[in-house]
């Protein structure tokens, strides 16, 4: 999806856990594969057999064309997460290609390198947090402010996974893409958290996959 339209998920906390699951194995699945989605994106791009046109698609003028070579891996990709699981399938199996929201194959690998500029930075955070944290200083501010490391912890991840997959997506923010785009979202938010403080003292910048401190 490319909106944010606020939260629009209202199952229960059980149900949130196989989503975010689910969504995240999804991703793993689809960032292992990453050099394999280039070449067939290239291959749709590249295809005499699928035209292409130009639509305004809300964001500017966009070639819209069919990407049945990613889109063929994609279902596939799903359909091994899905089995994977063990579970159904929490919220739509729905893959946004050669539309108004992915109008192409080179939209769609755009979107997906995003997924590490998202969670390197919060992987960073938590697992560098006890060598940030030995700064007297900043063990003070944490101790005053969140009580511990391991609650500052739960808090960043909890508010994560609940706001980062709320469904501000399009589709309710529940089919494959817009599960990315409430990430995104969740991620232009990051500086009216109660944690950002936090972030900001162990070398956080942003989420533009540059600023992040060696």
């Amino acid at each position: 999806g490319g909106s944010s339209s606020g939260a629009t998920l209202t199952h229960d906390h059980t149900t949130q856990y196989w989503f975010v699951w689910q969504t995240l194995k999804l991703w793993e699945h689809i960032q292992k594969n990453m050099h394999s989605l280039w070449v067939a994106a290239d291959d749709d791009l590249l295809s005499t057999s699928c035209s292409y046109s130009l639509w305004n698609t809300g964001q500017g003028l966009n070639r819209v064309q069919n990407c049945p070579k990613v889109a063929r891996m994609m279902h596939n990709y799903l359909s091994y997460v899905q089995s994977a699981a063990g579970r159904p399938w929490v919220g739509l199996s729905v893959v946004h290609l050669g539309d108004r929201d992915v109008p192409n194959a080179l939209v769609f690998i755009d979107k997906y390198t995003q997924v590490p500029r998202i969670l390197q930075p919060i992987v960073d955070f938590i697992d560098g947090m006890q060598e940030f944290c030995s700064n007297p200083k900043i063990q003070v501010y944490v101790a005053d402010n969140f009580t511990s490391q391991e609650k500052l912890r739960k808090k960043v991840l909890a508010d994560y996974f609940k706001h980062g997959f709320d469904g501000s997506g399009d589709d309710g923010g529940s089919c494959i893409d817009g599960r990315l785009t409430s990430s995104w979202n969740w991620t232009s938010r990051i500086a009216k958290k109660s944690y950002h403080h936090a972030f900001l003292m162990s070398g956080f910048q942003g989420f533009d996959g540059d600023d992040w401190k060696e």
